[in-house]
């Protein structure tokens, strides 16, 4: 598929406006159109890339070969399931959905349809840029922090499935088998959800990991740290920079790859070689987004038992 894609965006708030512009910029695709319920709000983002704005789904998917859905993460499976039924590939912002009934049904009907549907787990592309994926040593342990202030985004779901379901994704990519256990602790705060959680996941191979996010805490910590036999990996995924002493062959200059100057980019630029055919496959499919979102939901249910 050699044509340029129009491409559309669900969703015109922050991610929205972050899709809409990959999409502006990217080559070979035009941004067409930007759908929200709030037409002024679809107009608005649009209107920085000389877009249309709908708030009527059926003539917003009828302008698009793509789309983005970046709307309120209880709204993905609504968003998905319109655009796949119109025929249109998807990409699907983390968390895939909000239940696995959902996500069952993303994948459902992008397999009867014959549809790419990539999600939005970009810190894979830090991953793949460090070369973590590129070497067979298995870590023993994880420790991952993913902390940030009080804000009024994505509170329609927990710290879970808004920021840990991030190092959900990386640790099922390293551990290579299924979680067994999951045991987690949690703080309900201004949202009337869980705001800050702790867990720990053993897994298979008896590989652990430990998770601790919080989006009530007074900075933003984007930290994680692997064990291995040899030694311990150190990632500040804020800084772009690593402290390695497991000996394993990583790319130290892993932050002037594209993957990790712009995850975002890359993310999307994944899904649009995929839908023309150039890969076999997104950086992120919908069933790996469903298995870090069953387990996201494995921990809030560990936390609520706890």
């Amino acid at each position: 598929m050699s044509r340029v894609l129009r491409a559309g965006v669900m969703g015109a708030g922050v991610f929205g406006g972050y899709h809409a512009r990959q999409y502006a910029n990217a080559a070979n695709v035009q941004l067409t159109g930007v759908f929200d319920p709030d037409k002024g709000r679809a107009d608005e983002v649009a209107g920085r890339h000389d877009a249309q704005g709908f708030d009527d789904m059926a003539a917003f998917l009828a302008q698009v070969d793509v789309v983005t859905v970046a709307s309120p993460a209880v709204y993905h499976v609504e968003g998905a399931l319109a655009a796949l039924k119109a025929g249109k590939p998807v990409y699907v912002e983390k968390p895939l959905a909000v239940s696995l009934r959902d996500a069952d049904k993303i994948i459902d009907e992008a397999a009867k349809q014959g549809l790419v549907v990539a999600c939005g787990h970009q810190e894979r592309l830090v991953f793949q840029a460090i070369g973590l994926f590129d070497t067979s040593a298995r870590p023993l342990r994880l420790e991952a922090v993913r902390h940030g202030p009080e804000s009024e985004r994505s509170l329609d779901v927990s710290v879970v499935l808004d920021l840990m379901i991030h190092d959900l994704d990386l640790a099922l990519a390293l551990a290579g088998v299924e979680p067994l256990s999951a045991e987690a602790e949690g703080v309900s705060s201004y949202s009337g959800g869980w705001d800050q959680v702790s867990a720990e996941v053993t897994f298979a191979n008896g590989f652990t990991a430990n998770f601790d996010a919080s989006r009530m805490a007074p900075g933003r910590k984007r930290t994680m740290k692997l064990v291995y036999p040899s030694g311990e990996l150190e990632i500040d995924f804020i800084s772009r920079e690593f402290r390695n002493t497991t000996g394993l062959d990583l790319n130290p200059n892993f932050q002037d790859t594209a993957g990790a100057k712009d995850p975002l980019g890359a993310s999307v630029a994944g899904f649009l070689a995929c839908v023309r055919g150039e890969t076999d496959r997104p950086i992120v499919t919908a069933a790996e987004a469903a298995r870090a979102l069953d387990l996201g939901l494995a921990i809030e249910q560990a936390a609520q038992a706890g």
